[in-house]
């Protein structure tokens, strides 16, 4: 029976991370506020593997790029 693939390094998991934020920071420049469901869209997070999407927005708000707007939209800073 063949090993199954190594797991991803914490490194790679980082700068994956920062690639799927930088591709919500790209769509939200891009396309201007967007709810949740239409950021997701945009960036096809549904290819991604579960719960990175979520991950990368709420990266990008701790991280101080991206806002939650009253209405519940995202956007840039």
């Amino acid at each position: 029976m063949p090993m199954p693939p190594p797991r991803p390094s914490t490194e790679q998991r980082d700068r994956m991370l920062e690639h799927e934020v930088a591709q919500v920071l790209r769509a939200l420049r891009a396309e201007g506020p967007q709810s949740s469901d239409d950021l997701s869209t945009l960036v096809g997070a549904r290819f991604w593997e579960p719960g990175r999407f979520e991950r990368a927005v709420l990266d990008g708000i701790t991280s101080g790029r991206i806002i939650q707007l009253n209405d519940g939209r995202y956007s840039t800073v």
